[in-house]
């Protein structure tokens, strides 16, 4: 952003024919932003705990809170970001983890364009509930929602019980799914897990796509989606950050 106004004149016994106003140099007038190029949605998901937030916000607003408080079912965060020479609105959705909220969260993930399935490094109950939200994708995401996988809190190394190994392991089954690990507290990898998930959104789609499909904001609460009569099988390919 630039800076902020200049000071106003009309002090100090400035005449009019004055240096200092002559020329036509009046006050500056400040530009208005330039509009978005693109708009896209990208939901956050994982078992309550893991830190999804926390990934949030301290992408968001480089911001982190020790004792964050569950999310109820759904709250979003925008943030603009600049990739390939466009100008991009992300609208980020942070989704509850506890299985009473799926009804309500279920209703965002037709439109997201990226989705990054979250655990927690620290505590095995959230590895093993990958496959859960796995399904969740499957029954309501698009086909071309790009994946990203992160195990969080890489901070707590010392506690850790899922190893890297294992993560790459799960996200070898998934077609195109990015895995890395990440820290919310310290800031590891953050901005580089959505950055990379955004330029991975604009690679896959033709120009003509962005701008027909992705020149409308998507704010508001979209219709349940239908679920499909079939699951896609899984598919043998990683990617890493």
């Amino acid at each position: 952003r630039g800076p902020g106004a200049v000071g106003r004149g009309g002090g100090g016994g400035l005449g009019a024919g004055s240096p200092a106003l002559s020329g036509g140099q009046g006050r500056r007038r400040k530009q208005p932003p330039r509009p978005a190029d693109f708009k896209l949605q990208v939901i956050i998901i994982g078992s309550r705990g893991v830190g999804k937030t926390s990934l949030m916000e301290r992408f968001t607003d480089d911001t982190f809170c020790e004792a964050c408080k569950s999310t109820v079912g759904v709250d979003f965060k925008i943030k603009t970001v600049e990739l390939r020479g466009k100008k991009i609105r992300l609208q980020i959705w942070d989704t509850a983890g506890q299985e009473r909220f799926n009804s309500i969260t279920s209703a965002y993930y037709r439109s997201a364009k990226g989705i990054i399935l979250v655990y927690d490094i620290t505590k095995k109950e959230t590895f093993d509930d990958l496959p859960k939200w796995m399904k969740m994708i499957d029954k309501y995401a698009s086909e071309d929602a790009e994946l990203l996988l992160v195990g969080n809190k890489l901070d707590c190394e010392t506690d850790r019980e899922i190893t890297r190994q294992q993560g790459e392991k799960f996200a070898q089954q998934i077609t195109g799914m990015r895995f890395c690990e990440a820290s919310a507290k310290d800031n590891f990898n953050v901005d580089e897990i959505f950055l990379k998930l955004v330029d991975d959104i604009l690679k896959k789609m033709p120009l003509d796509i962005l701008r027909n499909e992705l020149s409308n904001s998507i704010l508001s609460l979209q219709p349940e989606p239908e679920i499909p009569p079939e699951l896609p099988p899984p598919r043998p390919h990683v990617r890493c950050c």
